[in-house]
């Protein structure tokens, strides 16, 4: 392990959480101007067979996803390949369909356009056939119309971009993340582990099953405590009796993030309990708990699912960020305008305020960060990648003890705030 000595708090508050017994298995890298200055790990990957996290250990990172999905599109972006202002239907023609000429790239970067769930359940056989997926969503209608809200897509954001690249360029976006990204930048980082890959990635370990909140404990909702992740939710732990397929309505949804706190706790309390809630519908389908082991199955860490599919070690996941934040991916005027806020405000999903510029979260509730100039994504469980062009940093979080959704996860939280705190 390294830690520069700048960065000590850093390697601190991360011995801390095991010690503590917050961790199972974990790692975290920081790179500041170009250099590594921190590469921690330690504990088990597999609490099974007792295999120790080593220095190479990637874990699914879930929803983390996303930004690296998002960059793929901003790469054809720059080469002309797709306009991101465009209607989807010019490079997808059967999206169009009921009622969904209008929608562009951007809503579906922005989670703008009213299509967070599969309305049908996803047959274990589709888990790997991408297009098949994307032809379901293509077939239905949004729930709201485009543009005029936003709510977080948390799986169905990966089939519909995902898609897009592919009717544009014909590869998946596991194959351009590994010919354009990670392979010239020798990172550990892919959508869609390899089969070498997967028997050494770290076993999850489910979160608990989450329990009603007292209103009296909501006072911690907006400092985190209560503020789920983005991609987080009973229905993605492969532990939820979420029910896919249900309708349109969303019970314990109605306020969008309005109201009072303890309101506001009480409504994320009703909705992440409710099968039939738009929260546990959009979590849950395709519904990876379907598969034994869930995510720890190879049919999913193999899948590459364009919203939740990376497998990465701390170390790649911020390499990742380094590589943005200096232009080696995308050209620094791309990366401005994509990471500049679009939405922001209440979440018809997620309940809680969000924001997002083209595929990365921007400081929020869910995604909260000391610096206003950070964005990236955060992942079900805890994860976190990030990028601060202002400070020349990348940091990344991955662990295998999944944080419950209602409690939300301060692990990954803490830790940045040291890297910030050691500036």
């Amino acid at each position: 392990m390294h830690c520069d000595p700048r960065f000590s708090r850093v390697r601190e508050v991360f011995e801390r959480h095991f010690a503590d017994g917050e961790e199972l298995g974990a790692a975290f890298a920081v790179y500041q101007d170009g250099e590594l200055v921190v590469d921690l790990w330690d504990g088990v990957a597999d609490r099974n067979t007792g295999r120790p996290w080593e220095r190479d250990t990637p874990a699914f990172a879930y929803s983390c996803t996303k930004a690296v999905t998002a960059t793929v599109l901003l790469q054809l972006a720059e080469r002309g390949l797709v306009d991101v202002s465009a209607p989807v239907a010019e490079v997808w023609p059967e999206f169009a369909a009921r009622g969904k000429a209008a929608i562009t790239v951007e809503h579906l970067l922005t989670h703008q356009s009213g299509l967070p769930v599969l309305e049908e359940p996803v047959p274990v056989e589709e888990f790997e056939d991408q297009a098949a997926i994307a032809a379901r969503l293509a077939g239905q209608e949004p729930l709201w119309e485009p543009g005029t809200a936003h709510g977080y897509h948390a799986l169905t954001y990966g089939f519909l971009v995902g898609e897009v690249v592919r009717r544009v360029t014909g590869k998946s976006v596991g194959e351009l993340v590994a010919a354009e990204i990670a392979g010239p930048l020798g990172l550990e980082l892919w959508v869609g582990a390899p089969d070498e890959v997967i028997p050494r990635t770290a076993r999850l370990k489910a979160a608990e099953r989450p329990q009603a909140l007292k209103v009296t404990e909501a006072g911690a909702a907006p400092t985190g405590e209560g503020a789920a992740p983005a991609g987080a939710g009973p229905a993605a732990t492969g532990e939820s009796a979420a029910t896919t397929g249900a309708g349109p309505a969303a019970t314990g949804a109605g306020d969008g993030g309005q109201g009072r706190p303890d309101d506001l706790v009480a409504a994320m309390t009703r909705a992440a309990l409710d099968p039939q809630s738009l929260m546990n519908r959009a979590l849950g389908n395709p519904a990876m708990h379907r598969v034994q082991g869930g995510a720890n199955n190879p049919v999913i860490l193999r899948a590459g699912w364009p919203a939740a599919g990376l497998v990465t070690t701390a170390r790649g996941l911020a390499g990742f960020y380094r590589s943005l934040a200096a232009g080696d991916i995308l050209r620094p005027e791309t990366l401005r305008d994509a990471t500049r806020t679009r939405v922001n405000g209440p979440d018809r999903v997620l309940l809680l305020d969000t924001a997002f510029g083209l595929g990365y979260m921007r400081p929020s509730l869910t995604f909260l960060m000391p610096s206003g100039s950070a964005f990236g994504h955060s992942g079900m469980g805890g994860s976190i990648g990030l990028g601060d062009p202002e400070r020349g940093l990348g940091i990344a979080y991955v662990m295998n003890k999944m944080a419950n959704a209602l409690s939300g996860n301060l692990r990954g939280i803490r830790l940045v705030e040291a890297v910030y705190q050691s500036l």
